[in-house]
C-alpha cells in the first residue's frame, strides 16, 4: 500500500509540472549498468516522464566502473544539469560526485542502490525482504531439507542486503544446509560456468539461490544441462525469467522489483524538491512481489 501510494504522489507531481515550470529542465542520470533489462526500462520509463513535462534527460552507463561514473557526473554537471538521478555501481565510491553535484546546487536522487554522500533522498526497492522472501520461497519447496548454494554478485549494498536476507531465511530452516557461496557476478555467462562447478563439487545440491536473474538465468542453463533436480530462485522479475517460470523449468521463483516506480517516485521526489518543497522523505523503499508459477503468467514490471 505504502509503494502504491508514494508511486501514485509521484505521479501527482510529475502532472503538475507544466503548472510549475519555466525554464526547460535538465536531468541528468548515471546508471551502474545499462546491459541489464531492469534499468533498460528504467531509462526508458525516465525519458518517457521527461517527455510528459518537456524535460531534457541525459543518460550515461558507468559499466561497473566507478572512476567513469565520476566522471560521467562531472561532464553531466558542466551541461548544467538541475537534478541527478543516481544509480551507484559503488555507494562509497561517488561520494565526490555526490558533493561536486550539490556544490552545484544540483538535487540528487539516488536510486536502486544509496549513495555516500549529501544526497537528498533515496528510492530502492526492499532489498533484504526480497533475499529474505526468496530464500524462505526456497526452503519451503524443499520441505525444509537439503544442501542449498548462493550465487552471489558484486558487493554493492542491495546485493550485499539480498543474500543478509537469505541467509536469515535459510537459518530458520534447521534441515537445510548453506554448503557453498560462489560470485557469479550478475553475468549470465559468468553464473553459468560458476553454477556448472558448483554442482560438480556439490552432487547433492538441492537449491540455489541467484541475487539477480541474469545471473539465475545462467545458472538455469547449468542446472538444466545437468539434468539434476535443482530448484532455483532469485530476485528481479525480468520477462525471460518470468517466462521460465510459467514454462515449469527449475526456476521456480523470483521476488520481483518495480523499475517503473523506482524511477517515477525518484523524478517525483526532486520534483518536488526543485518546485519548493523544504523535506521529502530521506529513503523511500518500495515493496517487492513473489512470482511463482501462480502468478507469473499474467506478471510483468
Amino acid at each position: 500500500m505504502k509503494k502504491m501510494l508514494l508511486a501514485a504522489t509521484a505521479l501527482v507531481v510529475l502532472a503538475a509540472a507544466p503548472a510549475f515550470a519555466q525554464d526547460k529542465l535538465k536531468i541528468g542520470m548515471s546508471f551502474q549498468e545499462l546491459n541489464n533489462p531492469f534499468f533498460v526500462l528504467m531509462q526508458k520509463t525516465l525519458q518517457e516522464e521527461a517527455a510528459s513535462i518537456g524535460a531534457e534527460v541525459v543518460v550515461t552507463d558507468a559499466a561497473h566502473n566507478v572512476a567513469k561514473q565520476i566522471s560521467d557526473v562531472e561532464d553531466m554537471l558542466q551541461q548544467n544539469i538541475d537534478i541527478l538521478l543516481l544509480n551507484p555501481t559503488d555507494s562509497a565510491g561517488v561520494e565526490a560526485a555526490v558533493k561536486a553535484a550539490k556544490d552545484k546546487g544540483v538535487i540528487v536522487v539516488a536510486v536502486d542502490a544509496n549513495a555516500s554522500g549529501p544526497v537528498d533522498t533515496f528510492v530502492g526497492s526492499k532489498n533484504r525482504d526480497a533475499g529474505y522472501m526468496s530464500c524462505k520461497y526456497l526452503g519451503e519447496a524443499l520441505g525444509g531439507k537439503g544442501e542449498v548454494a548462493i550465487l552471489d554478485g558484486i558487493a554493492v549494498v542491495p546485493i550485499l542486503q539480498r543474500v543478509e536476507g537469505c541467509k536469515a531465511a535459510l537459518a530458520e530452516f534447521k534441515d537445510i544446509k548453506l554448503v557453498d557461496t560462489q560470485n557469479g557476478r550478475q553475468d549470465r555467462s559468468v553464473a553459468l560456468g560458476v553454477t556448472e562447478n558448483l554442482i560438480q563439487s556439490h552432487p547433492k545440491l538441492a537449491g540455489i539461490f541467484s541475487v539477480n536473474d541474469g545471473g539465475a538465468m545462467g545458472a538455469l542453463a547449468a542446472i538444466q544441462e545437468s539434468g539434476k533436480d535443482i530448484k532455483l530462485t532469485s530476485v528481479d522479475g525480468a520477462p525471460e525469467v518470468v517466462k521460465a517460470i510459467a514454462d515449469g523449468t527449475p526456476f521456480i521463483e523470483t521476488t520481483a522489483q518495480f523499475p517503473r516506480d523506482q524511477v517515477r517516485v525518484a523524478l517525483g521526489m526532486a520534483l518536488a524538491l526543485k518546485w519548493g518543497a523544504r523535506v521529502v522523505p530521506k529513503e523511500v523503499p518500495i515493496d517487492v512481489r513473489v512470482v511463482d508459477k501462480k502468478n507469473a503468467e499474467g506478471f510483468s514490471w
